[in-house]
């Protein structure tokens, strides 16, 4: 595995595109383990604001019933590692599972008329 930032160029928001079942069967547990791929890859996968929109459209497109999940990531710790990825840019990946309390919000995440998903306009 190559060296990760553990601080990573921002430590304000993150965030988990996530089936709302799925979803709110992490919020029933207390904590969110992760989605099939990340259980596979061994942490949770997640975006900052500026990468979200293309993380939707590579490997959410067309799905609904979808949540985006904003996370502190200054409440995670040292399990939250700045890795290289698509690109050569730097994800969020989290070993181990995240916490509710580290949770700011859970919106809906629609399908514009267009097929692309429809973002807060408000993401950090």
């Amino acid at each position: 595995m190559p060296a990760a930032n553990l601080r990573g160029p921002a430590m304000g928001v993150i965030y988990k595109i996530s089936p709302e079942a799925s979803w709110r069967e992490a919020e029933r547990a207390g904590l969110f383990a992760g989605a099939p791929v990340d259980l596979a890859d061994g942490y949770i996968h997640f975006s900052t604001g500026e990468q979200a929109r293309e993380t939707a459209a590579r490997h959410f497109a067309g799905q609904e019933n979808l949540v985006l999940v904003a996370v502190d990531a200054a409440r995670l710790g040292e399990a939250l590692r700045w890795e290289p990825s698509r690109g050569g840019a730097l994800f969020p990946h989290l070993y181990g599972p995240l916490p509710m309390a580290a949770v700011l919000w859970v919106r809906p995440l629609p399908l514009g008329a267009g097929g692309a998903h429809l973002f807060p306009e408000d993401m950090a």
